[in-house]
């Protein structure tokens, strides 16, 4: 299933250097590599004197000094934030405190777990808060740069991409990746909000999508379209599952995923379980209580 996805997995980068990627981005990576970071957070810096600092990363000494040599002698004018995973939200205010830029992201709460989910290493930034809210529509600008919130709840419940409008290009943070498909993890995860998201962003026609992890992806609309269908065929692999009589996740997921590292199993079960809360809500399948992990899983009849 993987291989009817276009990936993008080769980067040419040092980390904790910015490197001109485009006339008006620049990125830099941190050094954070992992098996859901893939080479680790890449920080978008926008413009030229009075920049826009998208997704700052991890919390780390080296890399906000890192993030200050890049901007030296400019001012930074806004920290966005796609949404409060560790390794996107929690270098945010350090850097604002020494940079005096205001920190810009959805206050929308995640939602409560009715059950208890596995934890993933790309976990919330529980005490992160924005300074200034953000909702769909809203646009940032500076010296010839023009930026508009976009957002693509799905990975997180208050998940929000940011477009350079100037570039036709989209920064959809973990909605988008160019080297993986994105963990959909319940209860703030949601499968329907995702699927919907990605038509959203498949029918805007970006010419380039910049993810916060991976290189950028040139054909943005097809590359789109293969994430909705493969999501699409996942569902159908699921359902053929329960036919065959499997009524637990874990027991689908050592099938479906079988050709993907064991270490990210946990990660596709969460998938699997946002795949079922969709078809719960659907009507294609029935469980007792609410839908878990460790839920026993019916079609119905």
């Amino acid at each position: 299933m993987a291989s009817k996805i276009p990936f993008v997995r080769e980067m040419d980068f040092e980390y904790e250097r910015a490197q001109q990627v485009s006339p008006l981005i620049r990125r830099l990576v941190a050094n954070n590599p992992g098996p859901f970071t893939f080479r680790g957070t890449g920080v978008y810096i926008i413009g030229q004197g009075e920049v826009a600092i998208i997704d700052p990363g991890p919390d780390d000494d080296a890399h906000i000094e890192a993030l200050l040599r890049a901007v030296e002698g400019e001012r930074v004018t806004h920290i966005l934030v796609t949404h409060r995973h560790m390794d996107h939200s929690p270098a945010a205010h350090p850097l604002a405190a020494r940079t005096g830029a205001k920190v810009y992201s959805s206050t929308i709460p995640p939602k409560p777990s009715d059950c208890d989910a596995l934890r993933l290493e790309a976990s919330d930034d529980h005490l992160f808060q924005p300074d200034i809210d953000v909702s769909d529509g809203d646009r940032f600008s500076g010296p010839g740069w023009t930026i508009e919130a976009v957002f693509t709840p799905g990975h997180t419940t208050n998940h929000m991409a940011y477009a350079l409008l100037e570039e036709n290009a989209l920064f959809p943070g973990d909605h988008i990746m160019g080297w993986s498909t994105t963990v959909i993890g319940p209860p703030d995860g949601d499968m329907t909000d995702y699927l919907n998201s990605l038509e959203k962003v498949r029918d805007r026609n970006f010419s380039t999508l910049w993810p916060t992890h991976g290189p950028p992806v040139r054909e943005a609309t097809p590359f789109v379209q293969a994430f909705i269908d493969h999501r699409l065929e996942r569902e159908a692999q699921i359902v053929a599952q329960m036919r065959a009589g499997k009524t637990a996740i874990k027991d689908m997921v050592s099938v479906i995923y079988a050709d993907v590292d064991k270490r990210l199993h946990p990660a596709a079960c969460h998938s699997v379980l946002a795949h079922m809360i969709r078809l719960v809500e659907l009507g294609q399948v029935e469980t007792i209580g609410a839908p878990c992990v460790e839920s026993v899983y019916a079609l119905k009849t």
